[in-house]
């Protein structure tokens, strides 16, 4: 059972929540400087991803996409892909806001797998 994280305003600033640290089952770096960092994110059909942010905006490029559930720190739903007729057939390419701590279920019956070049502040 997961322990729910303390929602805190200052979430991007906590090293411990991001992604590589809080899901590296889930991310991995596949190149970083002091502009850029590039993750690739893989959610196998059924998994869920622990507590973690995503503290920069960011490009995402869909290699493969499922049905999921994004939840709060604390477990309330923040969004279900299955309820939003955009997510059904996604662009390839998507941006994406920073994101405050939340977990990821895939929830569908295929790997979630995307390619993130996040745009780190200068």
């Amino acid at each position: 059972m997961n322990t729910p994280v303390p929602s805190t305003q200052d979430w991007q600033s906590i090293d411990s929540l991001d992604a590589l640290i809080a899901a590296p089952n889930h991310h991995k770096l596949l190149f970083e400087n002091e502009r850029v960092r590039v993750l690739f994110t893989s959610i196998p059909a059924g998994d869920k991803v622990p507590v973690h942010t995503h503290r920069w905006p960011s490009v995402l490029y869909i290699q493969s996409w499922g049905e999921f559930v994004r939840c709060d720190e604390n477990g309330k739903v923040l969004l279900d892909s299955r309820t939003v007729e955009a997510f059904k057939t996604p662009s390839e390419v998507l941006w994406s806001q920073p994101l405050p701590p939340h977990t990821l279920e895939n929830v569908g019956s295929t790997s979630i797998d995307i390619i993130a070049v996040e745009l780190k502040d200068n």
